[in-house]
């Protein structure tokens, strides 16, 4: 719940009304946080993003730029239950997760890197106790 707190807070302290979730290694939602103002879709959008991330193990930027330049992996914009937007990032330390959690998910932001950067303000706020 810290870590999707974290976020959302980093989010707002830039403008923008996120939300944010949190999953497992399964891509089970462990805890989600919509800023007031935040869009509705935001909330299904930002797990759908974690879920993309912690099923691929991969950030969902990375996701979306093989998408754009290979066409043999334009398929997995179709995988159920992905949404290959950016804001989708892994957490890890080296190659392992990190815990019981395994990706946390961002929507809202006006782009998907902007997403992505609340996430990595986040991490890098609770680093100390993600490790």
């Amino acid at each position: 719940m810290q870590l999707a707190q974290q976020t959302v807070a980093a989010c707002s302290a830039d403008g923008y009304n996120v939300s944010a979730s949190v999953v497992d290694r399964s891509g089970v939602l462990l805890a989600m946080v919509r800023a007031g103002g935040a869009g509705p879709h935001t909330a299904e959008a930002s797990r759908a993003k974690a879920f993309t991330s912690a099923s691929s193990r991969n950030p969902t930027s990375g996701i979306a730029k093989a998408i754009q330049s290979n066409p043999d992996a334009a398929g997995m914009a179709n995988i159920p239950g992905f949404l290959v937007l950016g804001g989708g990032v892994p957490l890890k330390t080296g190659n392992e997760t990190i815990g019981a959690i395994s990706a946390i998910g961002v929507a809202g932001a006006p782009g998907g890197y902007l997403d992505e950067a609340c996430v990595h303000k986040a991490i890098t706020a609770l680093k100390d106790q993600l490790q």
